[in-house]
């Protein structure tokens, strides 16, 4: 979208509707709002643009050191886990961290469900009551209103050890029902300071 500032020469201003308002109508307020907000939205993207270009500058180079080190100890295979590098004195920190969220599609994630209980109703007694509140604990929805990914990834972890034909289809649900979104990788500056701890170089806003 292209903003337009509007200002005290133009002898008519455009509202939100475009309607014409000439500009002796407009108040003191309405002018200052103008000014400023245009002088906001100015530096704004001012820096959206640097931070894009720090970004992929940070990423560009936080992979040269990560190929070089990997490198340097002959590892072909390179996996693209979160990793640390320093400067030489260690007095810079710099980190990588690779997001890589799980969700479950609604539909195949309903089925191992429905699969789980099946196998609730037909082989939990008062003796493993435990394993109803496995089950169901995994399938308690978060104030989100989604579910606790860990939680549910963890019910495969028992599917040896049930050994049960409807547990074992209800796991293959969940993986079946995995979708992995677009990967994200954050990236974290830290300084170390004069009592010998790191500290981050905020580049949030909301927390400066």
């Amino acid at each position: 979208m292209t903003v337009v500032t509007q200002k005290p020469k133009d002898k008519t201003w455009y509202d939100e509707g475009n309607t014409p308002i000439p500009y002796n109508r407009i108040n003191k307020v309405e002018r200052l709002h103008e000014r400023s907000s245009a002088k906001i939205l100015k530096e704004a993207l001012n820096i959206n643009e640097r931070l894009n270009n720090f970004k992929a500058m940070i990423r560009q180079l936080s992979q040269e050191a990560y190929d070089a080190y990997m490198d340097s100890k002959d590892v072909k295979k390179k996996s693209k886990g979160n990793y640390t590098w320093f400067n030489f004195n260690r007095s810079i920190k710099i980190e990588v961290s690779v997001n890589e969220p799980i969700i479950f599609d609604d539909l195949t994630i309903a089925a191992a469900k429905d699969k789980f209980d099946e196998f609730l109703d037909k082989n939990v007694t008062t003796t493993n009551q435990f394993v109803k509140e496995i089950v169901t604990g995994a399938f308690e929805t978060e104030r989100s209103g989604n579910l606790d990914t860990k939680q549910v990834m963890n019910l495969t972890r028992y599917v040896n050890k049930v050994n049960d034909h409807l547990f074992t289809e209800a796991v293959k649900l969940i993986q079946e029902s995995i979708r992995r979104p677009k990967t994200k990788t954050y990236f974290r500056v830290w300084l170390l300071d004069a009592d010998g701890k790191y500290a981050n170089i905020d580049l949030n806003l909301s927390s400066i």
